[in-house]
């Protein structure tokens, strides 16, 4: 709270340089830490829970990452650093928005992290790395405008893939992969509101502008990280690409991953849907979208499960090593 406030912790002003400087030095120092720690402890075999709820406080630590601010900048050098020093290449795919409130540019970068780029038989694994501004789902309106920290939603699909970076360098397959971190999902200031706008973008350019690979499938993790999980199939998902979907539920019963239901619950609207429609790359969304703090101010770690995260990862590794 003080970070946002504009004050240091014992309680005197910063002015905005200032604040901007201290807040990417504290934020910088507690992060990269966390993650130089994380990265020293490798687990023996398989995806490590503990590990992956290192990254997933890791990332809380910055704060909330809006589209455009300086938390988000943070969040992007380190994700990038940790896939970059898993041997991925990294890239950032950048654009202007206008803001939705005062309709000044805000940059938006969706963030790619390419394994095999040589390869042209390609497959993604997504999440959106943006936070919701405001905690616009709790029950009294004096609390709406509190501090929305999104670490199931928004966090815990980062989280998870940086858990799941460690196993691709060595995972036999004959498919090219890439990690995308959509930017701008959910910057929603008011309803209705303009969601998605960083995987439309990269649908549509995916679409005009055929790069020289093809992706034959896609999978989006989003709140996967529920201290009680169920994932449901998603309605749309069974719809728009049947075959990814059910391969990914059979992917998890082969791993005796029992949290996986293969019947519908839920049909959602997420960034899915444009990678479906718009760039015709048949995906499914691995949602629990029973999560009780969505959209709340108490969406925080103490709210989430390592354990889940790295069942969403050795679910994942499953369905890649399938292919």
């Amino acid at each position: 709270m003080s970070l946002l406030a504009g004050h240091r912790l014992d309680g005197t002003s910063l002015n905005a340089t200032s604040r901007r400087d201290w807040l990417r030095a504290v934020c910088a120092a507690a992060a990269g830490s966390s993650i130089s720690q994380l990265h020293a402890a490798e687990p023996a075999t398989g995806p490590d829970a503990q590990r992956a709820f290192g990254y997933l406080e890791a990332i809380c630590k910055l704060g909330p990452r809006i589209s455009g601010t300086e938390p988000m900048a943070l969040q992007q050098q380190l994700v990038g650093k940790h896939f970059t020093a898993l041997g991925a290449r990294v890239s950032l795919q950048e654009f202007d928005t206008p803001h939705p409130v005062h309709g000044t540019p805000v940059r938006i970068r969706n963030m790619i992290v390419e394994w095999h780029p040589e390869t042209t038989t390609r497959v993604l694994l997504s999440c959106h790395y943006d936070t919701r501004p405001r905690p616009d789902e709790e029950l009294l309106p004096s609390q709406r405008n509190g501090v929305f920290i999104g670490a199931n939603d928004g966090g815990s699909g980062v989280a998870t893939l940086m858990e799941i970076g460690h196993a691709i360098p060595t995972l036999p397959m004959s498919v090219g992969v890439d990690f995308i971190f959509f930017d701008a999902e959910e910057l929603i200031y008011q309803k209705p509101g303009k969601f998605f706008i960083g995987s439309e973008y990269f649908a549509r350019q995916y679409r005009d502008q055929p790069p020289a690979y093809r992706y034959q499938a896609g999978v989006l993790l989003d709140m996967v990280a529920d201290l009680r999980p169920q994932f449901y199939f998603e309605g749309n998902s069974l719809r728009l690409a049947p075959d990814v979907t059910r391969s990914v539920w059979a992917a998890a019963k082969a791993e005796g991953v029992k949290e996986f239901f293969p019947k519908v619950k839920h049909t959602v609207i997420d960034d899915h849907l444009a990678l479906n429609q718009v760039a015709r790359i048949p995906t499914c969304d691995v949602i629990d979208f029973d999560y009780p703090h969505w959209h709340k101010r108490n969406d925080l770690p103490a709210a989430c499960s390592g354990e889940t995260m790295a069942k969403v990862a050795r679910v994942m590794l499953r369905w890649l090593r399938n292919l």
